[in-house]
């Protein structure tokens, strides 16, 4: 056990990432948002996000005193913005219930919204060397190879046994370096696909390796139906605003601005009734925007009609005339962006 995490610690310091703009630091703000972000997301889609997010918010106390609409409006693009409330909520109370310095512990770091075990993990032994193990993708996958870990990891006998087995490997000394080690492994090496397992260095020990069985290990995720969800969207625009509507903090996109979504098998025509009291004719379809969620996938139908000045609002709600110009700074969804960069360029 010990030689497994001593190779790894070894490799790194010669072979893992050292350029990342994350690291070499153990200030635990930065720490806490790179792995919020790097949660279901790639390293090279994080980075500028990163490099935005700390040029507007240098710290938690920032963070903390801003609108939650701006925190939105940087992440727009990096999806899951569950995770953009929840940095926003756990920046409040580590100012507020941690007089604004992090917990030095995992365990108390899992208080903080959005902060799950493994995430707690990796701040707590990156910047407080605390000796805890954590289990992201990476090391998940690194594990179920080198020691043919079968079943799917989600599932929760299977990722039990792999939080033991990566606690027994956790190493006496390197423990800042080991967590390292192990998701760039992963991150490098031991990689979804095409491993690169003649660069491993604890390949000889590996049963993935000496069995062939790289594909098939860690087991897939079961297969579900994917279901497949429409809705209709309205562009109306002026030569200068966009009509937007924030949607509710809890749910899909909660918190960003979206289209107004047509409900209840609406025409385009009573839409406009709804939101503007005025029934607007020769309205235009668009060609439909495809987006996969995690769980389902979303076809959105957009009808576009300009108009030549922003209209009054009749539907009470979250509905805004957004000037064309604060587009770009506005929290929008990516499919939205897109879909809106498209019908306003035509």
């Amino acid at each position: 056990m010990s030689e497994f995490a001593d190779r790894l610690i070894a490799w790194q310091r010669r072979h893992g990432r050292h350029d990342l703009p994350w690291q070499g630091t153990r200030d635990p703000y930065r720490v806490w948002l790179s792995e919020i972000m790097l949660q279901q997301t790639q390293v090279d889609s994080v980075k500028p996000y990163y490099l935005r997010f700390l040029a507007r918010f240098p710290d938690v106390a920032s963070l903390a005193a801003a609108p939650v609409e701006d925190v939105l409006a940087l992440w727009s693009g990096l999806g899951y913005y569950a995770r953009a409330r929840n940095l926003h909520r756990a920046a409040q109370v580590v100012m507020d219930d941690f007089g604004g310095r992090f917990p030095q512990d995992a365990a108390q770091l899992q208080r903080l919204p959005g902060v799950g075990r493994s995430t707690a993990a990796a701040i707590a032994s990156f910047c407080f060397g605390e000796r805890v193990a954590i289990l992201d993708g990476n090391v998940k996958r690194v594990l179920c190879r080198h020691f043919g870990i079968e079943g799917f990891p989600g599932e929760r006998k299977v990722e039990e046994a792999l939080w033991a087995l990566a606690t027994r490997l956790l190493p006496v000394a390197g423990v800042e370096v080991y967590p390292q080690a192990q998701m760039d492994l992963g991150a490098t090496v031991c990689t979804r696909g095409k491993p690169a397992c003649v660069r491993c260095p604890v390949q000889d020990g590996c049963v993935a390796w000496r069995d062939g069985r790289q594909a098939e290990l860690p087991a897939p995720r079961p297969r579900k139906a994917v279901p497949q969800r429409q809705c209709d969207m309205l562009v109306l625009c002026s030569p200068r605003a966009v009509l937007l509507e924030q949607r509710p903090a809890r749910g899909v996109w909660g918190g960003l601005y979206s289209l107004p979504e047509l409900v209840d098998g609406e025409t385009p025509q009573a839409g406009a009734l709804r939101l503007l009291g005025t029934p607007l004719q020769d309205w235009r379809a668009l060609p439909p925007v495809q987006h996969a969620f995690t769980h389902f996938r979303l076809e959105i139908r957009p009808w576009l009609r300009r108009l030549e000045a922003s209209a009054p609002i009749a539907a009470e709600g979250r509905l805004d005339w957004i000037a064309r110009d604060a587009l770009e700074s506005t929290g929008l969804p990516a499919p939205v962006r897109k879909l809106l960069q498209a019908a306003l360029a035509d």
